[in-house]
């Protein structure tokens, strides 16, 4: 009872920081680290809980940013309903990838993602009349019912619903008997296989999963900034999913959130600063945290702290002497016992 009280005022802290975000940073800002934690989240869903490391997921983020404004460009709908269209667009282009892709393992399968990825990018950049080349799509609009969402304050809360959305889907992916055989195929999938449950066929479908949701945050991504452009569909942008999956901690999901605050914070400060060398600081906080935090940050930590609630009951049973035991009866149950 007392761990799903903690995981219910964590959930709750996890909201308050979410609605109070455009408040304690510069808006824009904000609804970077909420997309880009969207993504972040989407990859650990492969990397953590299915161990499938994908490079391919701009490919995904890149098509639904496309994807979005030419729906928003084009039919005037609402944003919403552009940016669910581009997600479901990335579904199903991750559908045939996916199938190709998930009949390989480990380094193979990494590979193979992110020549598709690659694919996409070369077919982005040669098809202009519909991507507009290096140009990008520029003028997206934020339509909603004639709402004035130019303010990217207000933007950032009406986009918020749509990634809470997302991460809502991740989290019950991960805690369903679905996402429970996604773990056992991850520790080992030929006894997987041994049990009846057809691996590959889990792994393409948490493989478009993960890029519908990848397509969400891109979708949003390409609204709130009012383009899509050709570094949307960049093998980099991948990279930087993967580099906040790790720093945040695998297998974690919540840990992608910390780690998509950390770098998108991190590169902000040093663009404000006027520092060039913006991967060479991201590196190396990369590199201190793989050395001291070698389960993430959000995995150390969730690692530590049962550790300390265990300290004041160790030190209490230190300090009654080396023959004393947590759970000594008391002399007065002893007599009643034998009596």
């Amino acid at each position: 009872m007392r761990g799903h009280g903690m995981k219910r005022w964590g959930i709750l802290l996890g909201l308050v920081v979410a609605l109070a975000l455009p408040w304690l940073v510069y808006p824009p800002i904000a609804l970077d680290i909420a997309v880009w934690a969207l993504l972040a989240i989407s990859v650990d869903l492969l990397l953590g809980f299915t161990g499938l490391l994908s490079f391919g997921h701009a490919a995904f983020w890149g098509t639904a940013a496309y994807a979005t404004g030419l729906v928003a460009l084009h039919t005037g709908a609402p944003f919403p309903v552009a940016v669910i269209a581009g997600a479901v667009t990335a579904g199903l282009l991750a559908a045939p990838i996916g199938y190709l892709s998930v009949k390989r393992t480990g380094i193979y399968f990494a590979m193979v993602t992110l020549a598709f990825a690659q694919m996409v990018y070369f077919i982005a950049n040669q098809w202009r009349s519909l991507t507009g080349g290096e140009n990008g799509l520029q003028g997206i609009p934020r339509d909603l019912f004639g709402v004035d969402l130019s303010d990217p304050f207000y933007f950032y809360y009406a986009a918020l619903p749509l990634v809470l959305l997302g991460v809502f889907a991740a989290w019950r992916i991960v805690r369903s008997p679905f996402g429970r055989v996604l773990v056992a195929i991850r520790d080992n999938p030929a006894r997987a296989r041994a049990l009846g449950y057809p691996v590959e066929r889990y792994k393409l479908l948490v493989f478009v999963l993960s890029a519908t949701l990848a397509g969400l945050a891109g979708g949003l991504h390409a609204v709130g900034h009012g383009f899509a452009s050709m570094d949307d569909v960049h093998w980099t942008t991948s990279g930087q999913a993967v580099l906040m999956v790790v720093l945040g901690g695998i297998g974690t999901l919540w840990g992608s959130v910390i780690g998509a605050a950390l770098v998108v914070q991190l590169e902000d400060v040093l663009a404000t600063a006027g520092f060039d060398g913006t991967g060479i600081v991201t590196g190396a906080v990369f590199v201190l945290v793989v050395l001291l935090f070698r389960r993430g940050i959000w995995g150390t930590a969730a690692m530590w702290l049962p550790r300390a609630r265990r300290l004041p009951a160790l030190s209490r049973l230190a300090r009654r002497g080396p023959g004393a035991t947590p759970s000594a009866p008391a002399p007065e149950a002893l007599v009643k016992k034998g009596a």
